[in-house]
């Protein structure tokens, strides 16, 4: 076809205006626009007089053709979006949102890419936490994990993930660890004998506050509507069971994750990826919070450390929310920060659910292994062991361990509902 011809063959309009895409049809190369690429696909006989003999098909042989083309291009791993600057994962900046929300729409057309409700074999994310206070080097509590580079390593390679198999993710699901000043795993919460508050990264044991190291800010209390009295004895109480309960003793973070903050955002790339997602799939995502309860953890967004008070007081309660999406998609895809603490937790809080209702579900669940890092603070504390055993107790559970840079057709479960085609 000559140059100055190249025009769409439905609406005339030019590579000026906008893309266009060749395709060969009866040995003559002809060119259609990324906004009428879908009625190629779909419905070829509305090209009649337009690009001759596109009316013979029609019947099984169109429908044989259309399929064959919606198959081979949402089976396939998709190409990375143009927008996408790996370099810029680590850093924050605003979304375009109309832009994108009009590339989206034009990627769909291209690529043949269908509403999500009408995927056969449904796949879910959940992203833990990818929150620009954990992701960000600058930001509060950086998961910098042992390379330093963690999180940011982590964020690449997941965004690159999403845009290669947006095409075969039903819905996301995104945590997001919220938090206020005034919680009992941040420094204003405890004090000293002499009134000091206790640093960052501080762990604090039963032992320490039986002896008095470390005891209830009552400065605090009226804030949240306890008594100091309450207070003291809750924070004995809180140790103690988490001491029974083998879990981690009681951290004192640094500040972080507050609600409102630049902090509290979704990581900025993580969220254009999400938002193009949405667009492209007609598919709502699902923001969780988590954390936001001030007299216990939440590490898991199943559950908090602990549940009860000294006197029985609902601290904070189970949700069911993400059993249920195991049990509604065919598959459950995790990544996230951090391995050693919000992804673990969550994994096994989920795994508790699956061995007390189906154990046939663990099958449906995959690990991102390579896009979540361990709490690594040098020379204070480092998770990085802690995190791989957990994740080695969850593959001989049955839980699958992947990798983002594995194509779906060659995950296990799925090799037979996913062509690589």
């Amino acid at each position: 076809m000559n140059e100055t011809n190249r025009v769409c063959v439905y609406c005339q309009r030019g590579p000026d205006e906008i893309p266009l895409v060749s395709f060969v049809f009866r040995d003559t190369e002809t060119w259609i626009c990324s906004q009428h690429l879908p009625i190629l696909i779909h419905q070829p006989t509305r090209l009649a007089g337009k690009l001759p003999g596109v009316e013979n098909l029609k019947g099984l042989e169109g429908t044989t053709l259309i399929k064959k083309m919606n198959t081979s291009t949402r089976h396939s791993q998709l190409p990375i979006p143009d927008h996408f600057n790996p370099d810029a994962v680590g850093q924050v900046w605003r979304v375009p949102y109309e832009e994108r929300a009009r590339q989206a729409r034009r990627w769909a057309g291209l690529h043949a890419i269908r509403p999500a409700a009408e995927d056969e074999f449904k796949i879910a994310f959940l992203g833990v936490d990818l929150q620009n206070t954990f992701c960000i080097p600058e930001y509060e509590l950086y998961v910098g994990g042992r390379s330093g580079t963690g999180a940011v390593d982590d964020n690449r390679r997941l965004v690159t993930f999403l845009y290669q198999n947006l095409g075969q993710i039903t819905h996301i699901a995104l945590t997001l660890d919220t938090h206020q000043a005034i919680q009992i795993f941040h420094a204003i919460f405890l004090i000293d004998a002499q009134g000091n508050h206790p640093p960052a990264n501080t762990l604090v044991s039963v032992e320490d506050v039986v002896q008095g190291r470390w005891k209830f800010n009552p400065a605090v209390a009226p804030s949240l509507g306890i008594t100091p009295e309450y207070g003291q004895e809750l924070l004995e109480s809180y140790t103690r069971q988490l001491k029974e309960q083998g879990k981690y003793d009681l951290t004192i973070w640094p500040y972080h994750a507050m609600l409102g903050s630049t902090g509290h955002a979704l990581v900025s790339a993580v969220e254009e990826a999400v938002f193009f997602h949405t667009i492209a799939r007609a598919s709502q995502p699902d923001m969780i919070i988590k954390g936001n309860q001030p007299l216990t953890e939440s590490y898991s967004v199943i559950g908090p450390e602990v549940q009860e008070g000294p006197d029985g007081r609902v601290l904070g309660r189970k949700s069911s929310r993400i059993f249920e999406k195991l049990q509604q998609y065919d598959a459950l895809v995790i990544a996230g920060q951090a391995k050693s603490h919000c992804v673990a937790w969550t994994v096994e809080d989920l795994l508790a659910d699956v061995r007390q209702q189906d154990e046939s579900l663990v099958r449906k669940i995959y690990l991102l292994e390579d896009c979540c890092s361990p709490v690594v603070v040098p020379g204070i504390v480092d998770y990085t062991d802690q995190a791989d055993a957990a994740f080695e107790k969850f593959r001989q559970a049955g839980i699958n361990l992947v990798r983002s840079d594995q194509p779906l057709s060659n995950w296990p479960g799925i090799a037979g509902h996913i062509s690589s085609a």
